[in-house]
């Protein structure tokens, strides 16, 4: 990735400031993993038997564990130490529970974890070809994200995104393998798990609001094992609920974890159709709507781009 500063009507390129140590990458990602990652900072070099994790963190989203490892180096196999990794979670979850309790102010137990949605995030200024190659199947829970450091003191983090349909578990071998055994626990889910399990009927509706909303600049479609859910930069625009009969779409107008959800600025729907209904507690307040067949896509996206505009 090129970044060029603009003087007049020429441009000029902009020195990559390689990072010196792997420990740099490190202490910029654990101080900022809220607003680089969305998740919650739980520990630093977290040891666990024979294996010492650089940085431990919390998904309050889909309420997992995440495991941050960095590299400078290109010589070292992703698919072999992320599931080494996973691997040594699943197999040692009260520790990871007790690391949880010991460095935050609340308490979670095991049922509290959802073990499945469990994922390494590796971040690095760079990947061989390799490396990424190895990460293009649909279901390793693995991202590689790359890292650069420029003069102007500016960083680009940029994601790998692999666009193959094919399974890991078609390649990888024998019943007993870390691979097979760390994937029958941890799902990566899919467009194609969530389509499979919705009625025929809401198909053709659902991919049609989908085809709309992908066209949004700066949008991501994330895939959950009950919703989808669709982000602009790191705040989510609507959540799309699993169903046989209808899809509940549902978008936040408020909310506040302190029970103070009526002081909070809400986001107030011009809804000319009554499509949603508002659903308020004292802790949130959500616009609702079931998506069937009979449902006109056309009009229920332009209410979903009223959220997604007034959103910065």
């Amino acid at each position: 990735m090129e970044l060029y500063n603009i003087k007049g009507n020429n441009l000029k390129s902009v020195d990559v400031n390689q990072f010196k140590l792997e420990k740099e990458i490190q202490q910029l990602v654990e101080n900022n993993t809220e607003e680089l990652f969305g998740l919650e900072f739980v520990s630093s070099e977290f040891k666990i038997g024979e294996f010492r994790i650089d940085t431990l963190c919390f998904d309050k989203e889909n309420n997992s564990f995440i495991i941050i490892e960095y590299k400078k180096g290109s010589s070292y196999s992703v698919i072999d130490q992320g599931y080494s990794y996973l691997s040594v979670m699943l197999n040692s979850k009260s520790d990871f529970i007790l690391e949880y309790n010991e460095s935050k102010e609340k308490q979670i137990k095991r049922s509290d974890v959802d073990w499945t949605q469990s994922k390494i995030i590796f971040v690095s200024p760079s990947f061989n070809s390799y490396q990424k190659n190895s990460v293009n199947f649909k279901d390793v829970p693995f991202e590689l994200w790359e890292i650069k450091r420029f003069s102007n003191n500016i960083i680009s983090l940029n994601q790998h995104i692999s666009k193959s349909n094919e399974s890991i578990n078609k390649v990888s071998t024998g019943k007993n393998t870390v691979i097979n055994k760390v994937n029958k626990e941890v799902k990566v889910h899919t467009e194609e798990d969530f389509i499979n399990y919705i009625g025929k009927d809401l198909i053709e509706p659902y991919n049609k609001l989908k085809d709309r909303l992908i066209n949004l600049s700066d949008v991501e479609i994330k895939f959950k094992l009950d919703y989808v859910s669709v982000w602009k930069g790191k705040s989510v625009v609507v959540y799309i609920n699993k169903g046989k009969k209808y899809l509940k779409v549902e978008m936040v107008s408020s909310v506040d974890w302190d029970g103070k959800v009526n002081e909070k600025e809400s986001f107030i729907l011009n809804d000319s159709k009554n499509y949603f209904e508002l659903y308020e507690n004292e802790y949130k307040k959500i616009y609702k709507y079931h998506l069937t067949k009979e449902t006109d896509t056309d009009y229920l996206f332009l209410m979903i781009k009223q959220k997604f505009d007034s959103m910065n």
